[in-house]
């Protein structure tokens, strides 16, 4: 039977699936779990309810909604390409989950662990962009449009400034591996020698742009109300809008698994004796989504020229100066070494 899996293309056909449904499948169960947590939080600050009628705590209520848009009929406008149509939340989908290929939950645990993870995740999620765009356009309608078309300028602008910060710890790294990077945070002083001590200045910068990357509150101007009739997805209905909906789910879980390997030491734990673990990924990424989920229900929203002006004038060159600073450090080993763990092993 090993030999089956391990010598023949249909036996790795079957563990390559295998791998993919064992990442892709608790993932989107988590996800209903995960906005459920979402609505309670933010109806928690604002002193209501939140969903607390389907099942127990309500804990059912995002299964609910998704029955409801599997059943609902799918609405096609008219003059609309309907293959572009049908085709654009699809690929915002697959765009977002094909990232998580190379996102380790474990040391070892990842389905493809290559020298260039970093740079295939910011590949992949750039992509993104063009599920968006191609919903704006497919829906003959000024509206949509306009809203995918300040989608696509609002997330090009922050992926310039989260390319540089990841370039900063790919520095202090020496490598591009997601595995590399934790453990090179892996030190003697527990969480104190995770990359959120040296590079404590574009933690908050990394985190503002994944909010305005992944089109959260108070950067979720592609999609406000108040501002496009809820902008490129608003002629969706049904299954697309819903496809539309989880891949910008996805995309936020990611940020958050980014956020834990980058800056909080992915699976390590945080004090010195513990045990490393799986669990520890999961709590670091349920705390960033905690943040993410404080932040939407607390902030108000930004105008969309604050937006851009924030993102070209502020953050641009502060991360690129923040390259600069960090290639100094590295060369020089600034800090006993804390900028340059390629050189001294963590």
């Amino acid at each position: 039977m090993a030999d089956f899996f391990a010598n023949t293309y249909l036996g790795m056909a079957l563990v390559i699936i295998g791998q993919i449904l064992l990442i892709v499948v608790p993932l989107l169960v988590a996800l209903a779990f995960l906005m459920y947590a979402d609505r309670k939080i933010w109806a928690a600050v604002q002193m209501r309810r939140g969903p607390n009628v389907v099942g127990v705590f309500g804990l059912l209520q995002s299964f609910a909604d998704f029955l409801k848009y599997i059943v609902k009929e799918v609405v096609f406008p008219a003059g609309a390409d309907r293959v572009v149509f049908l085709l654009a939340p699809m690929v915002s989908l697959v765009m977002a989950l094909i990232a998580w290929a190379v996102i380790p939950f474990n040391d070892g645990w990842v389905l493809s662990d290559i020298n260039v993870a970093i740079l295939y995740v910011f590949a992949v999620s750039s992509l993104e962009v063009y599920g968006v765009i191609m919903g704006g356009w497919a829906s003959n309608s000024k509206y949509p449009f306009l809203g995918s078309l300040r989608s696509a300028a609002q997330m090009i602008s922050y992926e310039v400034s989260i390319g540089l910060i990841i370039i900063g710890v790919i520095i202090s790294t020496g490598s591009m591996n997601f595995g590399d990077i934790v453990r090179a945070q892996d030190g003697s002083y527990g969480l104190f020698s995770w990359y959120w001590v040296p590079h404590f200045p574009m933690l908050f910068l990394f985190f503002i742009s994944a909010l305005a990357e992944t089109n959260r509150p108070p950067f979720d101007l592609p999609e406000a109300e108040s501002e496009l009739v809820a902008g490129y997805q608003v002629e969706y209905s049904s299954t697309p809008f819903l496809l539309f909906m989880i891949g910008e789910l996805v995309a936020v879980v990611l940020m958050c698994a980014l956020v834990s390997l980058l800056f909080f030491g992915g699976w390590l734990s945080p004090i010195p004796g513990l045990p490393d673990g799986i669990l520890w990924m999961v709590g670091k990424m349920l705390f960033v989504f905690f943040i993410f989920s404080m932040v939407k229900a607390i902030t108000p929203r930004y105008r969309y020229d604050q937006l851009m002006r924030i993102g070209w004038k502020v953050f641009l060159p502060l991360s690129l100066a923040w390259v600069v600073i960090v290639a100094f450090l590295a060369k020089f080993e600034a800090f006993g070494g804390a900028y340059a763990r390629w050189a001294i092993g963590g």
